[in-house]
């Protein structure tokens, strides 16, 4: 009795700590999580002077480089499937799988861009100081890639040490969004988008936001670009939905002032049908919301790339990437008010180094 006594007592005691320290990592959490303020001026770096003209031919890219983990054999362990015949599937990892990896990726995702000789780059998901991607400064690579743009950076993932999942830890994230460009930024500010502030979700959720940038043309207008990532991992659409409200507002008011407007990014919403458009394996996974003109203020337009039938910007991340087997979308692109002439073409990069294809837009201020 007394040795089963003493197991008792050994179990009582390793229940007691394992309480202790999973209350004690909450209580941790809970007092690093902050949210950003919102309306936080944002610091132009390497501001060019040159001003935009209205009447001449601009190009701008967007592209969500998924922190240089996505190669095409990559998944997600928050990404979640149902093939065609009921059968679910889940992603597998939370980090990169090497540094060496998040280089390659990084330095693919410059050649891209390189590629593509835009005036100004809208990007998502680039890490700073992270775990998931090996401490690599992906803000540094890609400002040095280019050296004559100016540069605008706002954090849209600040965490503690997230411990899930067990076996391969998310960890400490620090990742924003950046937009380079090739013309003179009066100024930029970060606005905080709505997030689900329930427990757990809101330590995944990242803080949200969208980067507004108001670059002067020589007209006496002003150019608005913004760079928007909105929610992913939100059931029934709910959050979208809010964030959605506070940009579209945002359009009103630039609109009603006579300027010109640009949002660009990670909608994270199926844009002109095309949550059904690609041959797949797979039905649509429920994170996928639907998007077009009827959900924008009056004088907005999306801007449907030429080639959207043929190339999608997004696959998830359940299974490795087959082209025609993996669910693929198109979520990234362009919105523009209506005097902004535009067209925008969807870049086949063949996901190699992200799990999303850039969009490039063509436009003209009129």
């Amino acid at each position: 009795m007394k040795v089963l006594k003493r197991v008792f007592q050994v179990i009582g005691i390793l229940v007691l700590i394992c309480i202790l320290v999973v209350a004690g990592y909450i209580v941790y959490l809970e007092t690093t999580y902050y949210r950003i303020d919102d309306s936080v001026a944002v610091e132009v770096d390497n501001n060019p002077q040159a001003a935009l003209q209205a009447g001449t031919q601009y190009k701008a890219a967007t592209y969500n480089i998924g922190f240089g983990a996505y190669t095409p054999d990559y998944t997600f362990f928050m990404d979640e499937g149902i093939m065609n015949d009921g059968t679910p599937t889940v992603g597998t990892h939370s980090t990169a799988v090497s540094r060496e990896s998040v280089e390659a990726c990084t330095n693919g995702a410059i050649s891209v861009l390189k590629g593509l000789d835009a005036d100004f780059m809208l990007l998502q998901e680039v890490d700073v100081d992270s775990t998931r991607s090996y401490n690599v400064d992906q803000k540094a690579a890609l400002e040095e890639a280019f050296p004559t743009f100016s540069s605008t950076f706002a954090s849209n993932f600040h965490s503690g040490y997230l411990a899930y999942p067990i076996g391969d830890p998310h960890g400490t994230v620090n990742a924003g969004l950046l937009v380079l460009g090739d013309a003179h930024v009066d100024s930029a500010m970060r606005r905080s988008y709505p997030i689900d502030e329930a427990f757990p979700t809101k330590f995944f959720d990242l803080d949200r936001c969208f980067l507004v940038e108001r670059l002067p043309v020589a007209n006496g207008k002003e150019l608005v670009l913004i760079n928007s990532h909105m929610s992913a991992y939100d059931e029934g659409g709910l959050i979208r939905q809010q964030q959605l409200d506070l940009i579209c507002g945002i359009m009103q008011e630039e609109a009603a002032s006579g300027n010109y407007v640009i949002v660009g990014g990670d909608w994270n919403h199926a844009l002109g049908g095309s949550e059904t458009m690609y041959e797949s394996g797979f039905q649509v996974p429920p994170w996928v919301s639907t998007f077009d003109d009827s959900l924008l203020p009056a004088g907005y337009s999306v801007v449907i790339a030429d080639n959207i039938r043929s190339v999608p910007t997004c696959r998830n991340n359940d299974v490795p990437y087959e082209k025609g087997y993996t669910y693929t979308v198109t979520v990234d692109g362009f919105v523009v008010s209506d005097n902004v002439k535009a067209t925008a073409q969807n870049i086949d990069a063949g996901f190699e180094y992200s799990d999303h294809n850039p969009v490039l837009l063509t436009f003209e201020l009129q």
